[in-house]
């Protein structure tokens, strides 16, 4: 009896006493079975027990014998050792995963996490705080999509860096990851192509209400959608709606998505030595993506998608930085320290004083867009690239020796030279137009 703890006997004392009670028909068995918070058969079998062997009967025989299922002590302190010299940076359910897939040691979560605990190398978990509603998913992939971007130390060192997912609301797949130095209009605006470009358009975009996504007039306030940002014209442009989010609850989705990238990127990272963004960044688009979307993709409520192929749409011109600017009198443009010239065009002798759009593309050239029309490129330092090119084909053809030169009329010499007035008759083109060519300077 000595052998048994105090709450085993209290037990067997209180089982005892009910079972008297029922033979006594003070009670039924069915109340008996009640009181003490089991079945009528199990009921039944305590009673046959008492009946065979008395008191002792009611006792737990189990108590003092070891369970079939304990785990061996071997096994224990391999996995303590793996955990402390190996994985000692991952989570419980990371470094549950590397136990079954590296190691073939396949016990329960619950009792890796409980050893870990146990030894101290795991802190419990926090209480959760309010109860919340979880928000239903879309049924359909492409109907919904989840941006955002996470700063965190992902190679567990001074650098900090962003990570940008693009996630769908409909199966939590990753459709989108890579570490730029610092979510921006720029970076924003290259993932939203890629990924429209492989996927195609979809219906709505949910993000926070960073500057790049919104222009929130006052802190707290609701957004000024008759202000949009770059990145919201170019999703108007291709009819993708935007919403913002208003709290980082109202993000979940995306914000436990981030909880798991950060227990497990950072890791993944360290055990493939990969130190560099670039490294990283070719191991999440070759790789990781695939496996994350693996392990952690849900099937969407009904079947197809709601993405649309984009036809007739420049996405070269519609992410991009759009400025609009006015041409000047000598042909140029001026955004910042830059001047872009503008060449003639066929069509127009000057653009002086015409309404002209600069765009900024993500490659850091520039172009100059009149309505329809092209009228210039430029390198990132603002040297127009036709005129480069020209410029570099026409060099080599004349260091060629004997060759004869590459240009059809002098309206097609651009090298510089001194200027010479030279008045040239009026002539009668091909297409009947009358062309004066008087005192103009070649």
């Amino acid at each position: 009896m000595a052998s048994y703890p105090s709450a085993a006997v209290e037990r067997a004392m209180k089982v005892q006493e009910v079972i008297l009670r029922a033979m006594a028909k003070k009670i039924t068995w069915w109340q008996a079975a009640q009181i003490i918070g089991i079945t009528d058969r199990q009921m039944r079998r305590w009673h046959w027990r008492y009946r065979e062997y008395g008191y002792d009967g009611l006792l737990d025989r189990r108590t003092g014998q070891p369970s079939p299922k304990r785990v061996p002590l071997a096994v224990v302190e391999q996995i303590l050792e793996l955990y402390r010299e190996k994985y000692f940076d991952l989570n419980v359910r990371h470094f549950h995963e590397k136990l079954r897939e590296k190691h073939a040691i396949r016990l329960s979560y619950t009792w890796v996490k409980k050893a870990l605990q146990l030894a101290g190398l795991v802190r419990k978990n926090k209480r959760r705080g309010v109860h919340r509603r979880r928000r239903p998913r879309r049924p359909l992939p492409g109907m919904l999509l989840h941006l955002d971007g996470s700063s965190h130390a992902w190679f567990q060192d001074d650098r900090r860096y962003d990570l940008l997912v693009i996630l769908d609301d409909a199966t939590s797949a990753i459709y989108y990851a890579q570490l730029v130095e610092q979510e921006s209009t720029a970076t924003v605006m290259a993932a939203l192509r890629e990924v429209i470009e492989q996927k195609g358009a979809f219906c709505a975009l949910y993000s926070d209400r960073a500057s790049h996504f919104f222009h929130t007039p006052k802190a707290g306030q609701p957004v000024d959608r008759n202000r949009p940002t770059q990145v919201a014209r170019a999703l108007q442009e291709l009819g993708i709606q935007m919403f913002p989010a208003y709290s980082p609850q109202a993000r979940g989705r995306s914000e436990r998505s981030f909880g798991t990238w950060q227990g497990r990127l950072p890791q993944e990272l360290r055990l493939r030595n990969l130190r560099t963004l670039q490294a990283a960044n070719e191991f999440l688009r070759d790789s990781y993506i695939e496996e994350f979307n693996k392990r952690f993709t849900v099937p969407a409520a009904q079947r197809g998608h709601a993405f649309l192929p984009l036809r007739g749409k420049n996405l070269e011109l519609i992410f991009s930085l759009q400025h609009q600017r006015t041409v000047n009198q000598d042909n140029t443009v001026h955004l910042g320290p830059r001047i872009l010239q503008i060449e003639k065009t066929r069509w127009r002798a000057t653009l002086a004083g015409c309404r002209v759009t600069v765009y900024q593309h993500l490659d850091g050239s520039w172009s100059i867009g009149y309505g329809p029309h092209c009228v210039g490129r430029y390198s990132r330092e603002g040297v127009p690239l036709q005129l480069q090119k020209e410029t570099r084909r026409r060099l080599k053809a004349v260091e060629k020796p004997g060759a004869q030169r590459p240009w059809k009329s002098l309206r097609d010499f651009h090298f510089p030279t001194a200027p010479t007035t030279k008045p040239i008759p009026t002539t009668l083109t091909k297409t009947g137009h009358f062309m004066c060519y008087e005192n103009r300077t070649f």
